[in-house]
């Protein structure tokens, strides 16, 4: 899922945006205070006094609480009983330079605290989940390769921005306390980007095993490993209906020579170009595949709503600079309006609906003060 990429991207575009200013605060009606600054709009270039938890427009949110302060916080992922997340942090004021796995407690804050690591430390970590029963996780890492953190890519002269698919990547289950108990990939490649169906029996994750980025099934004890996807093309990030019959996922489709030929220049070099991503989902066999949104710009991180019917997921496509990034919801068949869900002026993505519907999960640039930096937060869903 490769966040660390795009927060990169996002930190140039950060420092474009945010252009500091007195700190003040709003009361609102339900008697909580927020924190404003200055900053740039976007589009106008005009500076204006925003609020930086909430906005206004948000209403399909309340309630919103700030759990981590610092550093790199992403793909936050709820417990089976919603009492927990898992998620994948960078902080350097903890002493971990490269994305590690943690368990967060939602209910607490991070300020002034360190949350608890369940990787090796060794190595870079993506894309955790809970299995089955709360206690025990499933994440990738890259550890058997090397100890080290993997070399980002070198700046390219051609001024594309890519995404690193680092070989060494596997998918491993711990427990709670760090234990790595099983292995469940162990071929040659990419393996990683796995979650777990809410029926607690299925694995989705993307792999090159097969010389593209292809999504694959497999049982929960990583047997009956079976390809879902077979066209040219990134497919990844995919995440289970919430009766487990049908995945969503992100998938870039070149199409013509040129693309075809960067698409596969850049993945046999162990990269891709994920500025051109749109939604698809599928049985989770992997039959009536359909492409959900045609909005052009990158469209990822998508994640069903209880209900089923639709899907929330984050998007530049309104930008018309590459940012913002803002959650957005489309029905699953992708007829009617896009509608927007948050509205900051920078960066919101990976959301997920607690197993009850009531709560999301997210990650966000708001109230950071001006920095690079990504934190997690947790709203109430108001329907």
């Amino acid at each position: 899922m490769k966040i660390k990429s795009i927060l990169g991207l996002l930190a140039v575009s950060t420092l474009m945006i945010n252009c500091g200013g007195e700190q003040k605060k709003e009361e609102h009606t339900d008697g909580s205070s927020h924190e404003k600054t200055a900053e740039t709009d976007h589009k106008s270039g005009a500076t204006k006094i925003v609020n930086k938890i909430h906005y206004k427009e948000e209403v399909h949110l309340k309630n919103i609480k700030q759990i981590t302060f610092g550093g790199d916080n992403a793909e936050a992922y709820w417990s089976f009983d919603d009492t927990k997340l898992v998620s994948q942090i960078t902080n350097p004021a903890w002493g971990i330079e490269c994305d590690q796995i943690f368990i967060v407690d939602p209910s607490t804050t991070y300020e002034n605290k360190q949350a608890k690591m369940v990787s090796t430390g060794k190595g870079r970590t993506t894309c955790s989940y809970f299995m089955p029963g709360d206690t025990t996780i499933l994440y990738a890492s890259t550890h058997l390769g090397n100890d080290a953190c993997p070399p980002k890519p070198e700046k390219r002269t051609d001024g594309k921005y890519v995404w690193p698919i680092y070989s060494d990547f596997d998918i491993f289950v711990a427990d709670l306390d760090g234990n790595i108990i099983n292995q469940l990939t162990d071929g040659e490649g990419y393996d990683a980007e796995g979650t777990v169906s809410a029926q607690g029996d299925k694995i989705v994750f993307t792999s090159t095993r097969t010389g593209d980025l292809e999504l694959f099934t497999m049982d929960i004890d990583g047997s009956n490993v079976k390809q879902i996807t077979f066209d040219l093309g990134y497919d990844g990030g995919a995440f289970f209906s919430p009766d487990g019959t049908k995945l969503v996922f992100r998938s870039s489709r070149p199409k013509t020579e040129e693309e075809i030929k960067e698409y596969k220049d850049l993945l046999a070099q162990g990269l891709v170009k994920p500025t051109d991503m749109e939604l698809y989902v599928c049985n989770v066999d992997g039959s009536d595949l359909r492409q959900v949104t045609h909005l052009g710009g990158a469209n990822w991180a998508p994640f069903y709503h209880p209900s089923g019917e639709k899907i929330i997921f984050c998007s530049n496509h309104a930008a018309e600079k590459g940012i913002p990034f803002n959650l957005f919801m489309i029905n699953e068949d992708g007829t009617g309006e896009v509608e927007q869900i948050t509205f900051d002026g920078v960066f919101d993505s990976f959301p997920m609906f607690s197993y009850d519907g009531k709560k999301l999960i997210f990650s966000s640039n708001r109230n950071n003060n001006g920095t690079h930096e990504t934190n997690l937060f947790v709203a109430d869903w108001v329907d």
